[in-house]
């Protein structure tokens, strides 16, 4: 981990932020948020999610200055301020969430790629599997050159897909048309989109989505060159990326009507640049996607070998998942993350109703880690620990933890039941990898607090089955 050749700059740390954020979503967020809000609903729900996604940004932030010895934030911070299983089930439950997302952006991949190339379908083909398995095992190997090589890489992708982002944004400025923008701010006209507080509360599951990755450079803190540079560059790639989603949301729905926009296929984004320019639009927001998907995919696999790479260091996971080759990458985390992706990318041959609500689910449960950062934060400052005669800091931080915190259980509202339960199908088989860290390290699987924990976790998993057999809740 101390490799010099392994230390990364803030530049590179910013490009792993908005690279892991910039993946498939923003190229369909049109569709996506026009499916379930009008103009009004998407301008207040666009507030909430700056201020509560700015406090989380805040909450990384701090928290990598104040806690400079917990490298890997977003399990760290939940291991400390809460014990060894509920450090396990973030780094569980974030490590799921971004395997399958890393499925997600390969089927959507091929799927753009059909555009041009109609045998790859909806990207979900043999053939379209088949290519984008070959694509798998290049990511893989290139990743084990070395972090610092995937990591530049990632940087010169982040770029190129943000290019035709920025153009986007300009062509529809001018084309812009207030009439269409204000045709029916509250969806009065659209009873089924629901009441304004309906409309909110569903569009913010899209933004959940969108925003994954804002914990990118606290992943990778132990190999940042200058600590202060994480909380930094968690601020600085937060802020561009919210420019840029809320421009790209807000300029559509002046360029089409809601109805129209809903009813787009994705990437919609294609969809209005084609609307406003012709065919040629279609195929640059094509090419932005595909560059984008790339990027997004890179990030991913660097994420996803890290954080199980960081949870095996302090024996929360068995220990063959801290072994590192020659270049210093963690290469049996590597392995059993991009076997999880081939397996499922096979699924997505037979199941592909399911394997889309699963990808949904996994996404879901990345709220668990970031409502777990959100409370150690407002623990640390409500003890007042590193806060020594700094009592002003301490309040502003102890304000912006409460905030986050906030966000974070109105995510899980959001999400609904459905989703908390079905989760608990996924948290619970982790059990296995715990018990035998564990059994490595000579101790009881749980403490007291951790038995009740985990007896509710197997209860929602025990009501998720049943719900799943009667046919009450459906994948």
């Amino acid at each position: 981990m101390s490799h010099p050749t392994q230390k990364l700059r803030l530049n590179a740390l910013i490009a792993l932020v908005v690279g892991s954020m910039i993946g498939g979503g923003i190229f369909s967020l049109p569709q996506n948020m026009a499916a379930r809000a009008e103009v009004g609903a998407v301008l207040i729900g666009w507030v909430i999610t700056a201020v509560g996604m700015l406090a989380l940004a805040f909450v990384f932030q701090t928290l990598a200055n104040r806690k400079p010895e917990l490298d890997s934030g977003v399990y760290a911070y939940a291991k400390a301020g809460f014990g060894d299983y509920m450090g396990f089930s973030s780094a569980w439950g974030y490590w799921i969430s971004a395997w399958m997302g890393n499925v997600g952006y390969f089927v959507l991949l091929f799927s753009t790629l059909g555009y041009f190339f109609p045998v790859f379908g909806q990207g979900n083909t043999p053939i379209a599997i088949g290519c984008a398995s070959l694509l798998l095992w290049a990511v893989h190997f290139l990743v084990l050159r070395g972090i610092k090589e995937a990591a530049f890489i990632n940087q010169i992708t982040t770029v190129a897909k943000v290019v035709p982002l920025l153009m986007f944004i300009v062509i529809a400025a001018v084309a812009f048309k207030a009439d269409i923008f204000t045709r029916d701010i509250w969806g009065l006209n659209n009873p089924d989109l629901g009441s304004v507080v309906d409309q909110v509360r569903n569009m913010m599951l899209v933004t959940v989505f969108v925003f994954i990755g804002i914990e990118g450079a606290s992943v990778y803190s132990a190999r940042a060159e200058n600590r202060s540079d994480v909380g930094r560059a968690t601020v600085i790639g937060f802020v561009g990326v919210l420019a840029l989603l809320i421009l790209v949301n807000v300029l559509s729905l002046g360029i089409m009507s809601q109805p129209t926009l809903a009813t787009l296929q994705n990437p919609s984004l294609a969809g209005v640049m084609e609307h406003i320019v012709g065919p040629w639009g279609a195929v640059l927001i094509s090419i932005g996607l595909a560059v984008s998907l790339l990027g997004a995919l890179l990030s991913w696999a660097l994420l996803c070998a890290e954080i199980l790479y960081a949870t095996a260091q302090d024996k929360t996971m068995p220990a063959f998942l801290k072994k590192e080759n020659i270049n210093h990458v963690p290469v049996n985390a590597l392995w059993l993350t991009n076997v999880m992706i081939q397996v499922f990318l096979v699924i997505t041959l037979f199941s592909a109703s399911t394997y889309t609500t699963l990808i949904y689910l996994a996404s879901s449960m990345i709220l668990v880690p970031y409502l777990w950062s959100a409370a150690y934060a407002v623990l640390l400052s409500g003890r007042g620990e590193t806060y020594e005669g700094a009592h002003h800091a301490r309040m502003k931080d102890l304000l912006v933890g409460l905030i986050a915190l906030g966000y974070a259980v109105w995510l899980l509202y959001a999400g609904g039941l459905k989703y908390l339960l079905l989760s608990a199908l996924l948290y619970a088989p982790g059990v296995i990898l715990f018990a035998l860290a564990k059994r490595e390290q000579g101790q009881p699987l749980f403490t007291p607090v951790e038995k009740g924990i985990f007896g509710c976790l197997i209860a929602g998993a025990g009501l998720a089955a049943y719900g799943l057999y009667s046919g009450v809740l459906s994948l």
